[in-house]
């Protein structure tokens, strides 16, 4: 499959960059193409200016500043993003990314009132590899806030059946280098399923 990788992360010598490499490693290992796009490193913008907040919901606006994202968006078959939860929820050059590329016309279209209309029905994955501070019961008690993001807003907008794949460590302010170690491999287990 063609897969965009999004990764999130200020820091090289993050946790996150080691599950961005053991991500990229077993993707390509399945015979996947694998795009990466690294959020931090591209400088991507996230705020929208309000001329484009102005221009949201018209399909045809001049989209040129982020026409590399939305291509690569819409080659996707699978969307795998790596990135830590902070506050319970995603950090806001990936929160803006969603914001300023899932737009009306390459992820929904909206036909009328109630009626959104799917975009990316070649996506047919998305895998979620992230990290958070908290402890799992703690994510249980307010709900996976991210988790339903996903679940909720972003999977809807892809093929019908589409897959979602969480796979998230808890505890991570306390976590042992065995555990993060267990955790890679994990990621691994996992992704080459996809």
């Amino acid at each position: 499959m063609n897969v965009l990788l999004i990764y999130c992360h200020p820091r090289t010598d993050s946790f996150c960059a080691a599950l961005r490499e053991a991500a990229i490693r077993t993707l390509e290992s399945r015979g996947h193409v694998v795009e990466v796009r690294d959020l931090y490193a591209e400088g991507f913008e996230p705020a929208l200016s309000e001329e484009e907040r102005g221009r949201y919901y018209e399909e045809g606006a001049d989209r040129a500043a982020l026409a590399s994202h939305i291509a690569a968006l819409r080659r996707a078959e699978a969307l795998v993003l790596v990135y830590p939860t902070w506050w319970f929820g995603l950090p806001a050059m990936l929160k803006g990314w969603i914001d300023r590329v899932w737009l009306p016309g390459v992820a929904f279209h909206l036909a009328g009132p109630g009626d959104l209309q799917p975009r990316l029905t070649g996506i047919r994955r998305i895998a979620v590899v992230t990290t958070y501070g908290s402890p799992r019961w703690l994510l249980w008690l307010i709900g996976w806030p991210d988790w339903r993001v996903f679940r909720h807003g972003i999977r809807p907008l892809c093929a019908p059946g589409c897959r979602l794949d969480w796979i998230a460590l808890t505890g991570m302010d306390s976590c042992s280098p065995e555990r993060r170690r267990r955790f890679l491999a994990t990621v691994s287990a996992r992704l080459s399923r996809l």
